[in-house]
């Protein structure tokens, strides 16, 4: 296999690595770079465990090829701390206890980060949508929905 060296932005830092033509961006960030929260589930794209933020947009780090992400800005759990909602995001999780196994927090966390940047006020129906691509198989959804919800209301409140 050839190998390439790509470039990219990695929660706000910039990396050069060599990867493999077939590569998938999960494989490097996991067990070239050490970045733990995207998580391998169904390397299909369709468990959501594996989402991180690509230049501004969700998607499922087992299905994007590392090749592609050269140029990229790349925003991981471990980054997306300095966002406005992640942090609000994750107080109302561990207030409406919304994970149990937690295994799918990280790419719910992401998918409703993406949405309240875009949508600060979003109905019941947007949150759904756009946490659809996001399987949890302990909580059955109510308290993700009413965590995102309650963030979305909170707004622009000051964090307690």
């Amino acid at each position: 296999m050839k190998k390439h060296t790509i470039s990219f932005k990695l929660n706000a830092e910039n990396i050069s690595i060599d990867v493999e033509t077939n590569d998938v961006l999960l494989d490097v960030l996991r067990y070239k770079l050490g970045i733990k929260s995207p998580k391998a589930g169904c390397d299909r794209g369709d468990c959501g465990t594996c989402t991180v933020i690509l230049n501004g947009k969700t998607v499922r780090s087992c299905l994007v090829l590392a090749v592609e992400a050269h140029g990229a800005e790349i925003v991981t759990l471990e980054g997306a701390d300095t966002r406005k909602w992640t942090r609000k995001l994750q107080k109302k999780f561990h207030r409406k206890n919304s994970f149990q196994c937690g295994f799918c927090a990280p790419g719910i966390i992401l998918s409703a980060t993406e949405l309240l940047e875009k949508n600060p006020r979003p109905a019941v129906r947007e949150i759904k949508e756009a946490v659809a691509g996001n399987l949890c198989r302990c909580t059955g959804y109510e308290p993700i929905i009413a965590a995102i919800k309650e963030a979305a209301e909170d707004g622009e409140k000051a964090e307690g």
